[in-house]
């Protein structure tokens, strides 16, 4: 029985931070097999292709410029070729690519592998709330994990200290991917609430938007530390609302991500529409109203002002 097979599904910024992550850790652990593929979107970069110049270089010259990749990572343009006979895939797309890459694997995963989706966002569903996780499932049939943290694809590549969370509902396969991410300056927690991550990934990137307005706005501390700390309450708030299992505040306290916010904040607002809770969540809806209705991010002060948390 050899090591398990790993496949990175995606090579950019984030996805070449991870690989160079994946890779070391493959080359030295009998757990995984010492290759890791790299699913790349081919395109040409000084008239040479990018798989070329990361096979040959070990460097992703475009989206990681400046940071070696372990030998043992191999770029792949072919998506089916990248995958073949994987048994840990992790998840590194754009967040509205995903659908159509599912689309591409769909009959081509192995039954048995382990997904990891990497991709903060939500998006709409029936119900008003799909996550990005549940996409991937439903489309694979495979068992899904989510990894979600405060963490800058240049810093984790430099190898600056960082923190990050693996949601997983089994805990055999929680110890797996754990071992296959951490390093001494990755350091990762597991926990069982895989919903609970992969929401407080997506809207801690609002909160990260409001408390950036504050800083624009010249405000000190003490009123970021108010859009935070509401913030928070917020995200507990829309998690017992939307999210299938059992909620408990201490996932909230994890290391959950930031980035991304302004999209992520125009998805939540029409999830809230849709369950006609805009009202109970003011921070968010501020923060939607800023960015894409013109309103003044003076705002953001009177949201706080009034915020029902005070009531």
């Amino acid at each position: 029985m050899g090591g398990k097979k790993v496949c990175i599904v995606g090579s950019g910024n984030w996805g070449s931070a991870i690989a160079k992550i994946a890779g070391s850790n493959a080359a030295r652990l009998s757990t995984f097999e010492n290759q890791v593929n790299m699913w790349v979107l081919e395109e040409e970069v000084g008239g040479r292709r990018l798989t070329d110049i990361i096979n040959t270089e070990h460097e992703n010259v475009k989206y990681l410029p400046g940071h070696k990749l372990p030998p043992n990572l191999v770029a792949e343009p072919d998506l089916l070729k990248a995958c073949a006979g994987a048994d840990i895939l992790l998840f590194v797309v754009p967040h509205q690519f995903i659908g159509k890459v599912c689309d591409q694997l769909k009959g081509h995963v192995k039954k048995d592998a382990i997904g990891m989706s990497l991709i903060k966002g939500v998006d709409e569903g029936p119900d008003g709330l799909r996550l990005i996780s549940d996409i991937i499932h439903e489309k694979l049939g495979i068992e899904m994990s989510v990894l979600m943290g405060a963490n800058i694809a240049s810093e984790v590549a430099e190898e600056k200290f960082c923190e990050t969370t693996i949601g997983c509902k089994n805990r055999q396969h929680g110890l797996t991917l754990k071992e296959l991410m951490q390093t001494p300056n990755f350091r990762v927690t597991v926990v069982q609430e895989a919903d609970t991550v992969e929401i407080c990934g997506a809207l801690k990137n609002v909160v990260a938007v409001g408390a950036g307005f504050c800083d624009g706005l010249g405000y000190g501390d003490n009123t970021k530390a108010a859009v935070i700390r509401l913030g928070l309450m917020e995200m507990i708030g829309f998690a017992k609302l939307f999210c299938k299992g059992p909620v408990t505040s201490s996932t909230f306290l994890e290391s959950c991500g930031k980035l991304q916010g302004p999209a992520t904040a125009a998805e939540l607002h029409r999830i809230l529409k849709i369950k006609n809770a805009v009202e109970k969540f003011p921070l968010f809806t501020a923060v939607y109203q800023i960015c894409y209705e013109g309103k003044p991010v003076t705002d953001i002060i009177k949201c706080l002002q009034n915020h029902p948390e005070h009531n």
